[in-house]
């Protein structure tokens, strides 16, 4: 877990309620959602844009990319859907 608590605003970085942490953009939107268990990320996370907008969708498994990744574009368009074994990527399509 990050150690900077707050940023200049006041605005928190991050939030752990039970399993689930949220990181947050400096604006107040959340930045990124999921389970962080013992400091690890675990399982599914979704990450969004500074717009609020959705931007990837991954999973992790003991910290490192592990599964399913799909990222969008700014339109919302799918930008590729990835395939990861152990934080190495093992197969992405556009």
């Amino acid at each position: 877990m990050q150690s900077k608590k707050e940023y200049a605003n006041g605005q928190k970085v991050y939030e752990q309620e039970g399993e689930v942490l949220t990181y947050f953009f400096k604006t107040g939107i959340v930045k990124a959602r999921g389970n962080s268990i013992d400091g690890v990320m675990e399982g599914e996370w979704v990450f969004y844009r500074e717009s609020g907008d959705l931007w990837q969708v991954g999973h992790f498994e003991n910290g490192q990319k592990h599964g399913q990744w799909i990222r969008y574009d700014k339109q919302g368009k799918l930008e590729y859907d990835a395939q990861f074994a152990n934080g190495k990527l093992v197969d992405k399509k556009k």
